[in-house]
């Protein structure tokens, strides 16, 4: 970690008074810690490029019973093992599943990957979630 430095931050007092809440929350010990997170979060994500290299994950839930979809679901991967790195499968309950997949590669392949899924029938919540080391 380099130099650490100072800077001041003028708000207006609603949107402190958010900030203050989120942080509570969110059981940060200081402002400086909260502040630090949002803005490594906004430059990870300014920084995705189509043609970037990035990790991240793909969370899905779905119905199993929904005809063809695992076996879709299945094919999808299967066509993507470069960047697919791991996947956990969970029954939610009789009809539900959630599956985390772990991803790697391309933001352009990754996005292309989570939009495959996402337009299946049967898919109730997905989302992709990218993520960095650096800044």
């Amino acid at each position: 970690m380099g130099r650490i430095v100072r800077l001041t931050v003028s708000l207006e007092e609603k949107l402190f008074e958010k900030f203050e809440k989120f942080i509570e929350e969110k059981g940060y010990l200081s402002r400086s810690e909260a502040i630090r997170d949002l803005i490594r979060a906004a430059l990870i994500e300014k920084d995705l490029k189509p043609e970037s290299f990035a990790f991240g994950t793909i969370t899905v839930v779905y119905d199993h019973h929904q005809k063809d979809l695992v076996d879709r679901l299945t094919e999808i991967e299967h066509n993507y093992l470069e960047n697919i790195i791991s996947t956990m499968h969970i029954h939610i309950d009789h009809h539900h599943c959630l599956e985390v997949i772990a991803v790697k590669g391309r933001v352009k392949e990754i996005k292309e990957l989570a939009d495959k899924i996402t337009s299946l029938k049967g898919v109730k919540h997905s989302k992709l979630v990218f993520t960095g080391i650096e800044p």
